[in-house]
C-alpha cells in the first residue's frame, strides 16, 4: 500500500487528525492531535512519515523522517502508538536506511517481524554474567583490554586515530566465527562507506553483516534515529538465538544531530549546547546490550565517539565512559610515533573484560602492564635527564620491542591461543633484543591445529624458546 493510500485509509478508519501550523526544515508544528503520546507515528497528508517527539500545550512537534518539505496547512493523522520497523534474515549482506528499508539495489527484503524501535532494555532478572571473552584478533587489544561478548565498551579517538580499522578487525574476526555483526554508519561520507564495503567483500564475510546507513546527506530525524533502528535489528537476531555485536559509527555525528534539532524545538541547552536528556538518549540506547538468561545469547555494543584534539575531557567522551564498562583510547600522537594500533594504553580500560580471560592470559597482563607503566613514565622523566643510565635505556629498550611485538597490519588477525604462545615465547626468551618478532609471528601462525590448543600453550611456548635458543 502507497503512503498516500495509508493516509485515506487511517482517515476512513476515524484516526485523529490535525493541521500543519508552522514548518521548518523537517521539524513541523501541528494543531490538534489531542490524544498522540510523543513516540508516535503519523502520516502526512502527502505520503510522508513522521514521528511525534514533543507536546505542549499549544501544539505537537514532529519530525518529518521522509524529507525537509512539509508544508503549512496540510493535514496530519496519527498512524501507530510507537515506531517500529520490519526486520528479516534477509537483511544479512544488505544495506538499508534508518526504517529498514533496501539502499542498496539488490531488491525487497523479506518481512519476518516487526520490531519497536524504541525498545526498553531488558529487566536485570532476565540478565546473565558476562563471561565469555570476545576475540577482536587484535593482540593488544584482547592481552591488556580483553572485551566479552555482551559488553558495552566505548571506541574512541580523534579522526584518523585507526578507530574504524580496528572496528573492521573486529567485525571480520568475529564473522569468520558465525557472529551476526550490525555495522550503523552514522554521518559518514559514500567514499568512506564503500572503502569499507570492500574490505568486508575482500574478507568474505559481509554475508554475515547488516549495514544500518545514515550517510551525511540523510536528513537530521533520520540520523537521530539510525542508532535506535540499527538496535532493534540486532535484538531480532538476538532473541532468535545468535550472539551479535552492534557497532555504532559514530555517536559523535549522532549527538550532533540530535542538538541541532533539539535547539530548534527550544529544548534547554546544558554543556556543550548539548540538550539535558543527552545522557539519557544514549544510556537508554547502550543498555540494551547485554547476555539473556533464557539462551545464553549475547548483544554486545561497540558505541564510536570522536574526541576532538585528543581530550578525553568532553561532554560526549565523559558521558560514554560513564554509560559504558570500559574505553579503548585511540591516540594520534602516538600513531605519529609509527606505533599501530595506536592505542593510549594509560587511559583505555576494560572494567568486566578480565573475566573472561584465563589464569594464564591474566597473568601474561599483569607482566606486560608493568612494563608499559614503567616505559611510560620513564618516557616522561627522560626528558628532563641529559645522560639516561643504563636501567632508563633498558627500560625504554624494552618498551619499545612490546610495541613493536603488539604492532599490526590491519589484514592480521591472531586467535587467543596465538597471542598467548607469542607472548609467552616472549617473556621467556630471556632476551627481547636477539629476537626477529615477525619471523616469530609467523612461526606461531604456522603450528599445528593440535598444538594451538589451551593445553599446549606453555608447551608451544618452551619448543619455540628452545629452538630460538640452539
Amino acid at each position: 500500500m502507497s503512503d498516500s493510500r495509508l493516509f485515506k485509509k487511517l482517515a476512513e478508519k476515524g484516526h485523529e487528525s490535525g493541521e500543519v501550523i508552522a514548518s521548518d526544515r523537517f521539524l513541523a508544528r501541528v494543531k490538534g492531535l489531542n490524544r498522540v503520546t510523543v513516540g508516535s507515528t503519523v502520516v502526512f497528508e502527502n505520503g510522508d512519515h513522521g514521528l511525534v517527539e514533543g507536546i505542549t500545550e499549544d501544539y505537537v512537534e514532529i519530525l518529518n523522517l521522509s524529507s525537509e518539505i512539509i508544508a503549512i496547512g496540510s493535514l496530519v493523522i496519527i498512524n501507530t502508538p510507537e515506531l517500529s520497523i520490519n526486520v528479516s534474515k534477509e537483511m544479512l549482506g544488505r544495506i538499508v536506511n534508518p526504517l529498514g528499508q533496501a539502499v542498496d539495489d539488490l531488491g525487497i527484503i523479506g518481512r519476518d517481524v516487526q520490531m519497536p524501535v524504541f525498545e526498553k532494555a531488558i529487566k536485570f532478572s532476565e540478565r546473565a554474567i558476562l563471561s565469555n571473552q570476545l576475540e577482536t584478533g587484535v593482540t593488544l587489544v584482547d592481552t591488556l583490554f580483553p572485551i566479552v561478548y555482551g559488553q558495552r565498551i566505548a571506541i574512541m579517538g580523534d579522526a584518523k586515530s585507526g578507530k574504524t580499522t580496528f572496528l573492521t578487525q573486529l567485525a571480520i574476526n568475529q564473522a569468520k566465527k558465525g557472529k551476526i555483526i550490525v555495522y550503523v554508519l552514522i554521518g559518514k561520507r559514500k567514499s568512506d562507506i564503500e572503502t569499507l564495503l570492500h574490505r568486508f567483500e575482500k574478507a568474505k564475510v559481509r554475508e554475515k553483516i547488516v549495514f544500518v546507513l545514515a550517510d551525511v546527506f540523510d536528513s537530521l530525524p533520520m540520523t537521530y534515529i539510525a542508532p535506535y533502528c540499527g538496535c532493534s535489528i540486532a535484538e531480532f537476531f538476538w532473541h532468535s538465538g545468535e550472539d551479535v555485536i552492534i557497532i555504532y559509527d559514530d555517536l559523535s555525528s549522532h549527538a550532533k544531530a540530535y542538538r541541532e534539532f533539539a535547539l530548534m524545538m527550544r529544548k534547554n541547552p546544558g554543556r556543550e549546547a548539548y540538550p539535558g536528556d543527552m545522557f539519557y538518549v544514549h544510556s537508554s540506547l547502550l543498555e540494551r546490550a547485554g547476555k539473556l538468561k533464557s539462551n545464553n545469547k549475547t548483544l554486545t555494543s561497540l558505541p564510536v565517539s570522536v574526541m576532538p584534539n585528543d581530550d578525553i575531557t568532553g561532554f560526549l567522551s565523559t558521558t560514554l565512559i560513564s554509560i559504558t564498562d570500559g574505553q579503548i583510547i585511540f591516540d594520534n600522537n602516538i600513531m605519529r610515533q609509527g606505533i599501530k594500533p595506536a592505542i593510549n594504553v594509560g587511559l583505555s580500560v576494560s572494567r568486566v573484560g578480565g573475566r573472561g580471560q584465563s589464569t594464564n592470559a591474566r597473568y601474561i597482563a599483569r607482566i606486560i602492564s608493568s612494563y608499559l607503566s614503567n616505559y611510560r613514565s620513564t618516557i616522561e622523566t627522560s626528558r628532563f635527564v641529559s645522560e639516561q643510565s643504563n636501567e632508563t635505556k633498558s627500560i625504554l629498550r624494552i618498551g619499545k620491542r612490546i610495541y613493536d611485538i603488539f604492532g599490526q597490519n590491519p589484514d592480521e588477525l591472531y586467535t587467543l591461543i596465538e597471542e598467548q604462545i607469542l607472548l609467552q615465547t616472549v617473556l621467556g626468551s630471556g632476551s627481547l633484543d636477539n629476537l626477529d618478532i615477525q619471523k616469530l609471528k609467523n612461526t606461531i601462525k604456522a603450528l599445528p591445529i593440535k598444538e594451538k590448543s589451551d593445553n599446549n600453550i606453555n608447551a608451544a611456548a618452551q619448543k619455540i624458546i628452545q629452538k630460538e635458543q640452539q
